[in-house]
């Protein structure tokens, strides 16, 4: 509570002082935020996933993904540009990998700590121009009309 007008402090006696914390310099946390843009995009995060097993070229991140190609070309740019990953050219096909194991802990996290805090929902706004159809990738509930849903990227499927 303020108990001037200065703006001074009174703590309460019942909590001890809290532990300082490191102050980062302002260049590693924009840095760092540009990162979490970097990952902020479900096609992103889902590249980072199969990443995070082992390399891939394109045609195997489509395939596994459901994902048009050149969506995938774009978000791997996104993803090379913030270091996320780096591609090596093999013959004709580049292959992409992860830059380090930090990267897959981030986002392994942020998808453990959404699947126990927050109920599923399906977007019927989303976008569709960009999965193929009949790849499947979950089942959540829909309460309203009692079905349950097949979930992919971008689009959801009524299943009976």
């Amino acid at each position: 509570m303020v108990d001037d007008a200065h703006g001074s402090h009174e703590h309460s006696h019942s909590r001890s002082a809290p532990t300082p914390a490191p102050v980062h310099p302002m260049g590693t946390l924009t840095e760092a935020g540009e990162l979490l843009r970097a990952l902020a995009a479900p096609v992103r995060i889902a590249i980072v996933m199969q990443l995070r097993f082992g390399e891939r070229c394109v045609h195997e991140l489509v395939e596994a993904l459901g994902v048009a190609q050149p969506l995938i070309s774009q978000h791997l740019r996104v993803l090379k540009s913030a270091r996320v990953v780096y591609g090596e050219r093999r013959g004709r096909e580049v292959v992409y990998r992860l830059a380090d194991d930090h990267l897959a802990h981030i986002v392994v996290d942020a998808i453990t700590h959404v699947s126990e805090h927050v109920e599923p929902h399906v977007d019927e706004h989303a976008e569709t121009h960009s999965t193929v159809p009949g790849k499947v990738h979950g089942t959540v509930h829909d309460d309203e009309h009692g079905t349950d849903r097949a979930v992919t990227y971008g689009r959801s499927v009524n299943r009976t």
